[in-house]
C-alpha cells in the first residue's frame, strides 16, 4: 500500500510540476530562514549556560519608576547591606572595571596585555573557572594580587604554572595568586587577568550614593526574587534614603523620588545577553530577537498556504480518482493518510534542502552577526523538524481532509466543479497570504524612512576629521599629561586644533550624577572639558557665552549647560541664567554662563539627555579621569597625518602601548549599525516573503485559469475581446489583492507603531507606505495573474467546444 501511495504521489508531482518547483522552493526557503534565527536565537540564549551556579546568580539592576528608566550600578554600602540584612542573599561580587590594559613588565619580559578586569574577592566563587595553578583561597583579596588567563600567562611569561610570579604595572608590583582556563563556552565574562578595586572599595564603604560598580547577587536556592525585591526596597533603598533624607531636609520617600533609584530588578545570569534591561556587559535585545523570529515563521506560513491553496485547487483533477477509490472501498482515514504522505515528502525533500542551504548561507551570516555558529546543536535540528511536521500537519491536513470528503456520487456525475466550497477555502487562504505580504511591505518602507531619519537627523555636532585617541598607560596626574602633550602635538603637520571632552559622541562613556536647585533635582550628565571644546566640535551657542580661560570664575563655579538641562528644570532661558544648581559632585552653587543646543552623545534612538560642562580642574576628581585627547585633522593629507601621529605617540606618549584611536563621526555611525542590520533583514525577509506569496500566486492563478478554458472558448467564440477576457479572469483576485491590503492596513498601523515607540526620534507615521502597499499589490497581482490569462486568450477553440 505504502508503495502504491508513494507512485501516485510521484505522479501528481510530475503531472503538477510548476506547483511541485513552488511548493518545495517556498518551504525551502522558510524552513532556511526559520533555521538561521533559530540559531541566532540558541546561540543569544546560551551565554553562561556553562556556569554550574548560574541558577542562583542574579544580575542587579536599579529601576527608577517614575521615569521607567533601568540601570545597572550598585554602590558598595548598598551590596555589603545585602548581605547582612537578607538572608536569601548569600554573596556577592562587585565590576569596577573590564576590557582593560596596561603595560606588564615580568623577569621575562615586558608586554601590553588586554582584556583585564576589576572585580572583587568573591569573583572565583561567581565563577568557578578550572584552576590551572594556584589556589582561588584569598586570589583577590588586597590590592597587590590578580589572577591570570592560561593565554595571559603565556603572553607574559611563556608557561602557565607561574602562580607566585611577581608583574610589574607602573612600578607597582603584583603577585600572581591563581592561573585559570577560561570557558570555550559563550560568555560575556572572560577576563585575561583580574585585579581587586580594593583600596577603592575601601574608600567607598562609606559612600551610598557612588553607584560606581556592577553586581552579581548569589541567592539561596528556591529564592522567591518578587519578594527579593520588595525586601530591597525596604531594606536597602528605604534605609539609604533614611540616612540622606535629613540632610536634604525631606521625607525618605521624597528623598526616594528625587534621587532614586526606586525599585530593584534580579535577571538570572544565563538571561542578562538577551533579556536584561540594564547590564554591566551590554544590553540586551530581545524584543528585536522575537520580532525576526515571528517573521521566519511567517514565511513558513505562507509557504504552507501555498501548499493549502494548490493542493485545494488541484481538487478537480484528483476529485474522480478518489470518487472511484471510494466506490471500491477506500475509507476517509485511508485517503487522508495518503495525502498526508504526499505533503510530507514534499516538506522532507525541503527540509533536506534547507539543510544544505543553511550551511550554505552560515558563514555569511556569522558575518553579518559577528558571531560563530556552527550547526552541531542537536537543538536547532529538533525544533526545525518539529516545524517540517506542523507544516506537514497544517499544510497536508486540511487538503487532506477536504479532498478525503468529495461524495462519490455527485463527483462522478461531474458536479464538484460548481462546487462553491473549494473556491472560498481558496479564496479566504488567499487573502490571509496577501494580506501578510502587505504587512512586509508597509513594515519594510517604514522601517526603511525611520532608518533614514535617524541617519539624517541633524546631530548638532561635527566630528568629520575629529580624531580622538585613548589613553592607554595609566597615569598619576592624567590631566597633566594632557596638558603636557597638548602644545606638542598642536606642532605635528597636518593637526589644525587639540581639546579634550568626557562626554564624546559615540563612545559609549559617561558619567551623570542628581543637580539640585531648591527641592528640585535631576540627572544630568557630566562634560568636563577644555575650554574650547563645544567650539571644537563645532556645537551652537544658543544663549550666554563661553567659558573664558582668562576670567577665575570659568575656572571655579561657572558651567554651561544644554537645552535638554533647561527644558528639564522647566525654566525659561532667562530663568537659567539667573539661577544656581548644585551638583551631586560637588557642595557648591554652580552658576550657568550659557546654553548650547542639545548635540546627541549617547545614540541616535535616544532622547538627548541633560548634561552640564565645565572646565575639568573645577572638581578634583574629574581631573583624574581625563582619559582622550582630540586632535582636529586638516583636510588636505589625512592619512599622512594619522601616520605622523601615530609614530609621534607611539614614541614619545605611550611607548609599548596599543595606539587606541579612531575617527568620532566614524566611531558615531556604528551606533547605526544596529538598526541598518534591521533593515537589511527586513529588506531581505520582505523579498522572500513577495517573492513566495507572488509565485504561489501564480500558481494558483494558473489552476484556477484553467479550471474556466471551456469558459473562455465558448466567450471567445462570441465575440468577447482578448482584453474583455483578461480582465474578466483577473478581476477575482484584484479584489481578493484589495480587501487583503484593506484589513492589513489597521494591522500594521498598531503593530509599526508600537515598534516606533522604541524610538525618541521618531517619524510620524507616514501614509506613502500604505497607499503604495496598494498599489503595488494590484499591479503585481494584475501583472502575475495577467500571464496566465493572456495565455487563456489563446486556446484551441476546437479542442474545448468539440463536446459541446
Amino acid at each position: 500500500m505504502l508503495n502504491n501511495w508513494l507512485k501516485i504521489a510521484f505522479i501528481n508531482y510530475k503531472k503538477n510540476w510548476l506547483s511541485t518547483i513552488i511548493n518545495l522552493f517556498g518551504l525551502t526557503i522558510g524552513l532556511t530562514g526559520f533555521m538561521l534565527i533559530l540559531m541566532h536565537w540558541n546561540d543569544e540564549e546560551s551565554y553562561e549556560r556553562w556556569n554550574p551556579k548560574k541558577e542562583n546568580i542574579y544580575a542587579f539592576q536599579t529601576h527608577n519608576k517614575a521615569e521607567n528608566t533601568y540601570g545597572n550600578n550598585i554602590s558598595v554600602p548598598m551590596a555589603e547591606r545585602a548581605i547582612k540584612v537578607i538572608p536569601e542573599v548569600k554573596d556577592f561580587v562587585l565590576f569596577n572595571g573590564s576590557g582593560m590594559g596596561y603595560k606588564m613588565t615580568t623577569k621575562v619580559k615586558t608586554v601590553y596585555q588586554g582584556e583585564g578586569m576589576s572585580a572583587s574577592e568573591s569573583f572565583f566563587n561567581f565563577f568557578p573557572f578550572r584552576l590551572v595553578s594556584g589556589s582561588y583561597k584569598d586570589a583577590l583579596k588586597g590590592d597587590k594580587v590578580m589572577a591570570l588567563s592560561t593565554k595571559a600567562a603565556k603572553n607574559l611569561f611563556g608557561k602557565t604554572n607561574v602562580a607566585g610570579e611577581t608583574v610589574k604595572i607602573n612600578n607597582k608590583s603584583f603577585v600572581v595568586t591563581a592561573v585559570y582556563e577560561l570557558p570555550e563556552a559563550n560568555s560575556q565574562i572572560k577576563p585575561d587577568f583580574i585585579f581587586s578595586p580594593y583600596e577603592q572599595m575601601k574608600g567607598d564603604k562609606e559612600q551610598w550614593g557612588n553607584f560606581n560598580y556592577g553586581c552579581f547577587f548569589l541567592l539561596k536556592p528556591g529564592t522567591d526574587v518578587e519578594a527579593l525585591q520588595q525586601k530591597f526596597y525596604d531594606n536597602i533603598f528605604l534605609y539609604r534614603a533614611k540616612i540622606s533624607a535629613q540632610g536634604a531636609g525631606v521625607t525618605p520617600q521624597k528623598y526616594l523620588e528625587l534621587y532614586g533609584p526606586t525599585g530593584s530588578l534580579f535577571t538570572p545570569i544565563d538571561k542578562i545577553k538577551l533579556h536584561a534591561k540594564a547590564s554591566w556587559f551590554g544590553n540586551g535585545d530581545f524584543k528585536t530577537m522575537m520580532i525576526l523570529f515571528t517573521l521566519s515563521v511567517l514565511i513558513v506560513v505562507l509557504s504552507a498556504i501555498n501548499f493549502i491553496n494548490l493542493k485545494t485547487a488541484q481538487a478537480s483533477q484528483r476529485a474522480k480518482e478518489i470518487s472511484v477509490r471510494k466506490a471500491i472501498g477506500s475509507t476517509k482515514s485511508n485517503l487522508v493518510l495518503q495525502f498526508l504522505l504526499e505533503t510530507f515528502v514534499i516538506c522532507l525533500a525541503s527540509y533536506l534542502l534547507s539543510l544544505a542551504l543553511t550551511e550554505l548561507l552560515l558563514p555569511s551570516f556569522n558575518k553579518f552577526y559577528n558571531k560563530e555558529i556552527v550547526m552541531n546543536d542537536w537543538h536547532i535540528y529538533f525544533y526545525s523538524f518539529l516545524m517540517v511536521l506542523a507544516v506537514t500537519l497544517i499544510s497536508g491536513l486540511i487538503p487532506a481532509t477536504y479532498l478525503a470528503n468529495f461524495k462519490a456520487i455527485e463527483t462522478l456525475k461531474g458536479n464538484f466543479a460548481r462546487s462553491k466550497h473549494g473556491i472560498w477555502l481558496r479564496n479566504g487562504i488567499l487573502t490571509l497570504q496577501l494580506i501578510i505580504s502587505s504587512f512586509f511591505i508597509i513594515g519594510g518602507l517604514i522601517v526603511n524612512k525611520q532608518v533614514k531619519y535617524m541617519m539624517d537627523k541633524d546631530l548638532g555636532f561635527s566630528g568629520k576629521q575629529v580624531f580622538l585617541i585613548n589613553f592607554s598607560e595609566n597615569s598619576d596626574k592624567p590631566w597633566l599629561k594632557y596638558e603636557r602633550i597638548k602644545n606638542e602635538m598642536k606642532k605635528i603637520e597636518g593637526v589644525a586644533d587639540v581639546s579634550y571632552g568626557e562626554a564624546v559622541p559615540g563612545s559609549g562613556r559617561f558619567s551623570n550624577s542628581n543637580i539640585d536647585y531648591m527641592d528640585k533635582s535631576i540627572f544630568a550628565q557630566h562634560g568636563s572639558m577644555d575650554y574650547n571644546y563645544l567650539q571644537f566640535m563645532d556645537v551652537k551657542l544658543k544663549k550666554g557665552r563661553w567659558l573664558n580661560p582668562d576670567l577665575a570664575s570659568d575656572t571655579i563655579t561657572n558651567v554651561l549647560v544644554n537645552e535638554a538641562f533647561v527644558n528639564k528644570f522647566g525654566w525659561t532661558d532667562d530663568q537659567a541664567f539667573k539661577n544656581e544648581v548644585r551638583p551631586g559632585f560637588d557642595n557648591r552653587p554652580y552658576h550657568i554662563v550659557g546654553i548650547v543646543k542639545d548635540f546627541n552623545v549617547l545614540n541616535p534612538r535616544r532622547a538627548i539627555e541633560p548634561i552640564v560642562f565645565f572646565h575639568y580642574r573645577e572638581t578634583d576628581w574629574k581631573r583624574y579621569n581625563v582619559y582622550n585627547i582630540q586632535l582636529k585633522i586638516k583636510p588636505d593629507d589625512i592619512d599622512g597625518t594619522v601616520k605622523r601621529i601615530k609614530s609621534y605617540w607611539q614614541k614619545n606618549v605611550e611607548p609599548g602601548y596599543p595606539f587606541d584611536s579612531y575617527f568620532i563621526d566614524k566611531k558615531f555611525a556604528e551606533s547605526f549599525v544596529k538598526y541598518q542590520k534591521q533593515q537589511t533583514l527586513f529588506t531581505i525577509l520582505n523579498a522572500m516573503v513577495l517573492m513566495v506569496a507572488l509565485l504561489g500566486l501564480f500558481a494558483l492563478s494558473s489552476l484556477m485559469i484553467e479550471q474556466k478554458l471551456k469558459d473562455v472558448a465558448i466567450r471567445k467564440t462570441l465575440g468577447a475581446s482578448d482584453g474583455t477576457l483578461i480582465f474578466g479572469l483577473t478581476k477575482q483576485f484584484l479584489w481578493i489583492t484589495f480587501i487583503a491590503v484593506l484589513i492589513s492596513i489597521p494591522i500594521s498601523y498598531y503593530l509599526m507603531n508600537e515598534w516606533l515607540k522604541d524610538f525618541d526620534y521618531r517619524i510620524d507615521m507616514p501614509v506613502f507606505p500604505f497607499v503604495l502597499s496598494l498599489i503595488s499589490l494590484l499591479i503585481l497581482t494584475f501583472a502575475v495573474v495577467s500571464i496566465k490569462a493572456y495565455q487563456a486568450t489563446k486556446v484551441n477553440l476546437v479542442k474545448y467546444l468539440k463536446y459541446e
